[in-house]
């Protein structure tokens, strides 16, 4: 049997070291934050929620005029749940990844349901309501709630890498060993906390990007791991590339391109007139209706979700 080498664990945190990062990081996003409509209080939970469900895989710039059409839409959850879930994946346009509309939907019916219309502020709540994973909820518990959570998006992730590890990038799937350090990293006040959350996405976000790191703009450049070590390249597994032109990705989404636009259920044939490939067509169309996305009708016909 070969034994696989043990993953290395990230250099240990003591109090000490977690404040001298937490301080100069919180003062630059109180600088420096983008003024977003999901941060200002009138958002509310469900403006926060609303948008931690776009913001996956997707830029800000793309989510901005889709998020403000959906609020003015469905500025409730019981808004959202009242129309078919087909209505959601209409409004999502060209968002990409349209099962997350669907489970956006899921998550407001149940919020309506189990409580009262109101997201909730409890975490065990907001991770038991359909659609929202572990990040998703201590992202909306920190961002609308104020709560102590670790918020671990890919920019978070980036920022600890270099930071504190030294890595130039995080694993591609996150690890047991980047929570722990998450969790060292957290404030003890909640408060600050939430801060720290918010701080150190827009940093990864703006400053200590994937390609092109801003080191001279960063607050915490004279204690980064990373640039003490002389910024070495990354040496791990290639990093996944983001692949759409002739995928089935992209097949899905001239196909529910199609069904979005029609007021009326769709015919095979003008589903069939979007992708000269019949193989990858059918897969793309097939794996449509097992998601939920699109439903299919006697006679060849389709339409997007009623139920």
């Amino acid at each position: 049997m070969t034994l696989m080498p043990a993953t290395p664990a990230p250099p240990a945190t003591t109090p000490q070291t977690s404040t001298l990062l937490h301080a100069p990081v919180i003062d630059w996003f109180r600088a420096h934050a983008r003024d977003l409509p999901w941060r200002r209080p009138e958002a509310g939970p469900w403006g926060v929620m609303v948008s931690e469900f776009m913001l996956q895989q997707t830029p800000v710039n793309r989510v901005l005029p889709m998020y403000e059409q959906w609020l003015a839409r469905w500025p409730r959850p019981a808004d959202l749940a009242a129309e078919a879930p087909g209505e959601a994946v209409r409004a999502w346009g060209r968002l990409g990844y349209p099962r997350r509309a669907l489970r956006l939907h899921a998550a407001a019916s149940a919020i309506t349901e189990r409580h009262g219309g109101e997201v909730p502020r409890d975490h065990a709540k907001l991770l038991a309501l359909p659609g929202v994973g572990e990040y998703t909820a201590a992202a909306v518990a920190s961002f609308a709630y104020g709560q102590r959570h670790a918020v671990l998006d890919t920019n978070v992730r980036r920022v600890f890498a270099r930071a504190v590890t030294g890595a130039q990038y995080p694993p591609n799937a996150t690890t047991a060993a980047e929570r722990r350090l998450a969790r060292a990293l957290l404030p003890d006040d909640e408060p600050v906390a939430a801060s720290w959350a918010a701080a150190t996405m827009e940093l990864g976000a703006l400053v200590c990007t994937a390609r092109t790191p801003s080191c001279g703009r960063c607050p915490i450049a004279d204690r980064c791991a990373w640039l003490a070590a002389g910024s070495p390249a990354h040496d791990g597994p290639p990093r996944r590339g983001q692949t759409y032109a002739g995928t089935d990705r992209q097949v899905r989404g001239k196909l529910l391109a199609v069904l979005r636009e029609a007021v009326a259920p769709v015919p095979q044939a003008a589903l069939d007139a979007v992708w000269h490939e019949p193989v990858q067509r059918a897969r793309a169309l097939d794996g449509l209706v097992a998601d939920g996305l699109v439903e299919p009708l006697p006679g060849g016909m389709y339409r997007l979700p009623l139920t």
